[in-house]
């Protein structure tokens, strides 16, 4: 069975992923730092996922949450992790306290390279959440 690098320190998404896979592909987890890049959210996979294929010196697969207030036009979007690190949950929902529209849109990014020097295929969704901020407290 062929197998693929998922770089994430996130134990539950690596086993989201091996149980998606499972029977298909095998998924190691691999612990690579992996600069975070500014730009759009597919600007920022693709670059990760291309640092992670060199690093691995193979195959890579990586991951990216990305949150997208409507009221904020799409803050804190792929940057959502700094934010929740810097504000925590109370203080970002505090940004977004002032607005009637609550709304946003979770984004996830997954990312394949198949080795150093090839292009990245990315495979994204997209769900949308009527009121985050309510159930946050």
């Amino acid at each position: 069975m062929k197998s693929i690098n998922f770089v994430t320190g996130n134990k539950n998404k690596l086993a989201e992923v091996q149980a998606i896979l499972q029977g298909t592909i095998e998924v190691e987890s691999v612990s690579v730092d992996v600069p975070e890049l500014q730009g759009t959210i597919e600007d920022i996979a693709r670059e990760k996922c291309r640092k992670a294929a060199e690093a691995v010196n193979g195959p890579a697969l990586t991951d990216d949450t990305a949150l997208e207030f409507n009221a904020l036009n799409g803050l804190p979007g792929p940057y959502i992790k700094w934010f929740l690190e810097k504000l925590g949950h109370v203080g970002l929902n505090k940004l977004v306290e002032p607005y009637e529209d609550k709304s946003a849109v979770t984004v996830a990014t997954f990312a394949f390279c198949a080795g150093p020097g090839q292009e990245p295929i990315l495979f994204q969704g997209r769900t949308e959440v009527s009121e985050i901020y309510k159930d946050c407290y």
